[in-house]
């Protein structure tokens, strides 16, 4: 009878587990399980994504008011 209610313990337990964590960390494990489906999904096309991305190095056009013109050294 013990073996069973250890047994029970156990399961009760890292069920209880299982689920904090999936509620702790619920953002970052839907955004990787999207990126998962994506991967292992045939038809998708990373070319056919309509989301716009801000280039990660953007081109200044306006060089008066990228840096100052006076630099001071110490």
């Amino acid at each position: 009878m013990g073996a069973i209610t250890s047994a029970v313990i156990a399961v009760v337990g890292v069920l209880l587990g299982w689920i904090t964590i999936e509620i702790a960390c619920k953002p970052c494990l839907e955004t990787g399980r999207e990126a998962i489906d994506r991967s292992l999904n045939p038809d998708y096309d990373p070319d056919d994504d309509n989301t716009v991305r801000e280039p990660l190095n953007p081109t200044v056009t306006d060089h008066s008011a990228a840096a100052p013109s006076a630099v001071k050294s110490v």
